[in-house]
């Protein structure tokens, strides 16, 4: 039962981040981000449960990059092009794929998966006892 309360509020954070990083960046949000922002939130914290500490945290960025970059994919063919609820569009975009993803957002994937992994890791070491976050940068 803990851990289930610990992801869920894990996921909870991750939501609310993601739906202020819409309303800061874009003005406007959709309840679809909150769920997948927890789910991307939570995936990211367990980059450090599977890999050992000792990855770079640049690289560990990339697997968060790409982790987000594919939920977004994901979560974009399901509620914009199977439900057509045109949460967001990227087919103006150069490098699209189906509109839903785009190199320009992976890269800015790759930032805010950095700030993740770190705000993930602390919120576990200081809510929830674990191991004290240590960084390898290169």
């Amino acid at each position: 039962m803990k851990l289930i309360l610990k992801y869920l509020f894990l996921w909870l954070v991750g939501g609310i981040i993601y739906i202020g990083l819409e309303l800061a960046f874009r003005g406007r949000s959709h309840w679809t981000m909150f769920v997948l922002g927890g789910i991307c939130f939570v995936a990211l914290g367990l980059i450090n449960e599977w890999i050992p500490w000792q990855m770079p945290l640049y690289q560990q960025m990339i697997i968060g990059m790409t982790i987000i970059t594919y939920f977004e994919l994901l979560t974009g063919c399901v509620v914009n092009v199977w439900l057509g609820w045109g949460v967001w569009d990227y087919s103006h975009m150069p490098g699209n794929i189906l509109g839903q993803i785009c190199p320009k957002f992976s890269l800015i994937w790759f930032w805010i998966s950095g700030a993740g992994i770190i705000l993930d890791d602390w919120l576990r070491h200081w809510l929830f006892v674990e191991e004290r976050p240590h960084y390898k940068f290169i």
